[in-house]
């Protein structure tokens, strides 16, 4: 006999252990959720560290590793430009700390249930949607759900006019010397060579005096060799930090497609994807867990008031649209990407930004942001992209 639940969430991810705690807080008493995680392997996506700006006391904070109110940016030429930006708060999560946040939130709750399985299809059906899936014993199941909302990675991008490539990776450092400021976050250190098109930046999150998630990240078109990610970091902890002795406790590396496809949020008539798979991403920076957290909140609110829990758009078209002539000259070299960048942060307050980056500003207050960028390089690039067609997107 086949099992039946009101939800069956594929993935947990952040999106997928979103949703769950949203339904657990704010869904029927009687609703029934199977949480399907991918078993240990390819399919389970690697360990890694969320961050996010919100005012306040949030809904994760028990999860948070650090948080600031202070950023520091770094132009190409070492200037420094600092900002405070409260009331808001720059939070870090690492996934596995959210991970048993919701996990105990989750045990609390009757109805909800989570099991491994790496699912191979999904099937319509007249009351909804039949997952089938493999056990890590390998035994085959099914699973019939009146709603299903799918995380996992697209096998491919949608068509696209322009698709970047952010990548990074990054080390936890410990030191023997205090070297870190803990009240401030390094959120864009431009201060190493930059790529032809697009740009490159360091990114610092100090956790206490010794110790530090250090990152190097790229936007391009392509990744590079391994081995030039440790280059950069090791110049960059020696030289610019200034940092003698240190040990490395840990790693973290991704790559995050940067474009302005247009992502299918429904893919049958009861099956829903959710985070990036579901274009959750912002396509001009990369940061995905805000939008995550509107989403899921939009679709539990939903399921609760007995509407179809459709995800919402992640991104308001104006930010879509001023987020492709973006990327369109950053990838056609129409855009120095440091520069564009520092222009922004050492002329606009960094909270004001921020918001901005959320979405959460009024279109007088976007359009006063954008007279602070290179105006004629935008121009013609929001005049040369409509003649542009969308082509299949290279992957990672």
């Amino acid at each position: 006999m086949v099992e039946r639940v009101g939800v069956a969430i594929i993935g947990a991810g952040a999106a997928g252990l979103s949703l769950a705690d949203r339904l657990c807080a704010t869904g029927p008493r009687s609703l029934t959720v199977r949480l399907i995680d991918a078993p240990p392997g390819p399919l389970r996506p690697p360990r890694r560290t969320w961050c996010f700006w919100e005012a306040g006391v949030g809904r994760y904070d028990a999860a948070v590793t650090r948080s600031w109110s202070m950023l520091r940016v770094h132009s190409p030429r070492g200037a420094a430009f600092d900002d405070c930006i409260d009331p808001l708060r720059y939070k870090m999560i690492r996934s596995d700390d959210f991970e048993r946040l919701i996990s105990r939130r989750l045990s609390e709750r009757p109805g909800f249930t989570q099991r491994e399985g790496a699912v191979e299809r999904i099937d319509d059906a007249a009351d909804g949607a039949r997952v089938h899936l493999r056990t890590p014993n390998g035994t085959r199941e099914s699973l019939s759900a009146r709603w299903v909302f799918d995380s996992r990675p697209l096998k491919g991008l949608p068509p696209a006019r322009t698709t970047l490539l952010q990548h990074f990776h990054g080390w936890f450092i410990r030191t023997e010397e205090p070297a870190f400021d803990p009240a401030r976050v390094e959120l864009m250190d431009f201060r190493t060579p930059q790529p032809q098109r697009g740009l490159a930046f360091f990114y610092a999150l100090p956790i206490s005096r010794h110790t530090a998630l250090v990152e190097y990240t790229q936007f391009s078109r392509a990744v590079l060799p391994h081995r030039e990610y440790g280059r950069a970091l090791q110049t960059y902890v020696r030289q610019i930090l200034g940092v003698g002795t240190f040990a490395i406790d840990g790693t973290e590396s991704g790559v995050i497609p940067m474009t302005d496809a247009r992502f299918a949020r429904r893919s049958a008539p009861s099956v829903f994807r959710i985070g990036a798979a579901g274009g959750a991403t912002r396509p001009s920076t990369g940061y995905t867990f805000a939008a995550i957290q509107r989403q899921t909140d939009a679709m539990a609110r939903a399921l609760a008031q007995g509407r179809a829990p459709a995800p919402p758009r992640p991104h308001a078209r104006r930010s879509q649209a001023m987020d492709a002539v973006f990327l369109h000259g950053l990838a056609n070299g129409r855009l120095d990407g440091s520069e564009f960048f520092t222009r922004l942060f050492s002329r606009v307050r960094m909270a004001h930004l921020l918001r901005f980056l959320d979405g959460d500003t009024t279109l007088l207050q976007d359009i006063a942001i954008g007279l602070h960028t290179p105006v004629g390089s935008m121009l013609r690039s929001t005049m040369e992209l409509p003649t542009r067609r969308r082509h299949p997107s290279p992957g990672p």
